[in-house]
């Protein structure tokens, strides 16, 4: 989207009472000034408008996949729905897999912003696992076709995605108290990342119809309870 172009024009001197005009000098050094303000202007303007323009593609990508499938992503009709032309979509994205992992990601933001809004409120580290866990596939449930799409994508993918590795760093920060896969141990990124990959495979399986919500919940409860019952948070790791 083009964003509109306003031009001020400059008083005229001559016209308003006040000190004599700048030096030569002075008119090249506030000419110099003005010209990094508008470059600054200009540079936020594009950035904003290339934010916006990459957030309404995967939008179109995840609505058509929500109704589709991975299969429905074609990029030529995603560019048509987003309002894109084609060669801007593949300068965003330049396969079909880096779009998936970008809708991947877009809904682990919006995991994160309300873990952020929400704070898990349990008083294990297991307690609070599983409420992420479970929040996260309510989330993806409400969209099964798209969830079913993306995580089936994604384990068959090619390429790296960052869909267990944010998974595994949320879960770390609310049951360690602050632990990221960098302070964390061998230990304890390994019990985190077991338990995220577990949730994982149940979900596949609730999405395959093999499992209820209820006993996605249940199993998730036992693994936590059992991977996580010697975690620490990190001031006391």
């Amino acid at each position: 989207m083009r964003t509109p172009h306003m031009t001020i024009e400059a008083p005229v001197a001559s016209r308003l009472p006040g000190p004599p005009p700048p030096s030569a000098a002075g008119r090249a050094t506030i000419k110099g000034a003005t010209g990094v303000q508008n470059g600054s202007a200009s540079a936020g303007v594009r950035t904003r408008s290339q934010h916006q323009r990459r957030k309404r593609i995967v939008q179109a990508a995840a609505a058509l996949a929500s109704r589709g499938g991975v299969e429905a992503m074609q990029m030529r009709t995603v560019a048509e729905r987003a309002g894109v032309a084609l060669g801007t979509l593949y300068r965003y994205f330049p396969s079909k897999m880096d779009l998936v992992v970008a809708v991947v990601s877009e809904e682990i933001d919006l995991l994160e912003g309300s873990i952020e809004r929400r704070p898990p409120s349990a008083a294990t580290a297991s307690g609070r696992a599983v409420d992420v866990l479970m929040r996260a596939t309510r989330g993806l449930m409400r969209e099964p076709e798209l969830a079913d799409a993306l995580i089936r994508s994604l384990i068959m993918a090619e390429v790296d995605t960052p869909f267990g590795d944010r998974m595994t760093g949320l879960l770390l920060r609310v049951v360690g108290d602050g632990l990221t896969p960098e302070t964390a141990t061998e230990e304890q990124f390994a019990l985190t990342d077991s338990l995220a990959s577990i949730w994982v495979h149940e979900l596949l399986e609730m999405l395959r119809g093999h499992r209820t919500y209820e006993q996605i919940q249940r199993r998730i409860e036992i693994a936590a309870t059992r991977l996580l019952a010697d975690l620490r948070p990190a001031a006391s790791a």
